[in-house]
């Protein structure tokens, strides 16, 4: 990877991105609006509100850049732009580290505020550091990022692209423990649970939740998310093509 080539790749998806207002809007806004719906959803209850918000704060921006990083990487390739980037002298780690890094600036503006959303005008109670919850929120947004920009590879339309969600992020979301806590759950369901890596951003935010200080098990939840994250990416830059067969 070539410092200056990730930077201006990175430079060049942010141009892309400062045009598009939609998309914009989708990425930073969408999990603020699911937050506020589950808030009044739970106004009589606001303790379920609480045992789930935290991780729902870190679900709904996974989701969210999951989809737009896939959908943006698709359409690189199959208008020819991603061929002609690669004809140049740009490697495939060039490519993928510059939409890594662009789309992961705009998960840090997403997870601040939905954050600050949560812990300042939604009252979500948690014992913990709200800095903790952030770094949660902020590596789920960019595993989001990462299974996009992977799955993207295996997409020959912006439809199919969607359809990734159902076989990769549904699985994640009924297995997670956000429902039932896993080892509660069949012990086969457990061991698929164990695996992946939406189930230790949900630990994650539960050790938030309950325990004022740092945790060796909230170490272990980040270090796997992040872990999983780059693992990802380079999956992803391994089976980046240039074309849509």
């Amino acid at each position: 990877m070539n410092p200056y080539r990730t930077l201006a790749t990175a430079r060049r998806v942010l141009r892309q991105l400062s045009h598009d207002p939609r998309t914009i809007a989708l990425m930073l806004l969408v999990p603020c609006v699911m937050l506020v719906l589950l808030r009044y959803v739970f106004d009589a209850s606001p303790a379920v509100f609480n045992s789930i918000g935290a991780s729902l704060l870190g679900i709904f921006p996974l989701i969210t850049m999951f989809l737009v990083t896939s959908i943006a990487t698709l359409r690189e390739r199959t208008t020819g732009t991603l061929e002609r980037l690669l004809a140049m002298p740009l490697g495939k780690g060039d490519l993928i580290g510059g939409y890594a890094l662009a789309f992961g600036a705009v998960a840090v503006l997403q997870s601040v505020l939905a954050t600050a959303l949560a812990l300042w005008g939604l009252d979500l109670n948690v014992t913990g550091s709200a800095w903790l919850l952030l770094l949660v929120a902020l590596l789920d947004a960019l595993l989001g990022t990462a299974l996009g920009l992977f799955v993207s590879a295996f997409a020959a339309s912006e439809f199919q692209a969607v359809q990734f969600m159902p076989a990769v992020i549904f699985p994640q979301l009924l297995l997670c423990g956000l429902f039932t806590p896993r080892d509660q759950m069949q012990p086969v369901l457990e061991g698929i649970s164990n695996v992946l890596p939406m189930s230790y951003a949900v630990d994650g935010m539960n050790e938030v939740l309950h325990h004022t200080d740092l945790t060796t098990t909230y170490v272990r939840d980040v270090l796997i998310v992040a872990g999983c994250a780059l693992l990802v990416l380079g999956l992803g830059a391994a089976t980046l093509r240039r074309r849509t067969a």
